[in-house]
């Protein structure tokens, strides 16, 4: 049986369309065995660059079958 696992993703964009990415702002954090442990990051990231309308964090779930033993 395969876990399932979760990685926090984002950075600052170069603008509020969140299309493309600034380079040298890239953030990957994780992985994560849960998602509530994924959340929690994302909470803080979140939280943390608040003010800055154009950073935004998502949490993403690694495709099945990409793991190895």
């Amino acid at each position: 049986m395969q876990k399932i696992r979760y990685w926090v993703v984002g950075g600052e964009y170069t603008s509020t369309d969140f299309e493309t990415l600034i380079e040298g702002t890239e953030r990957v954090v994780g992985p994560f065995e849960s998602r509530s442990d994924a959340e929690r990051t994302w909470r803080y990231l979140s939280e943390d660059h608040r003010p800055q309308a154009q950073v935004r964090f998502t949490i993403a779930q690694e495709p099945q079958g990409t793991m190895t033993a």
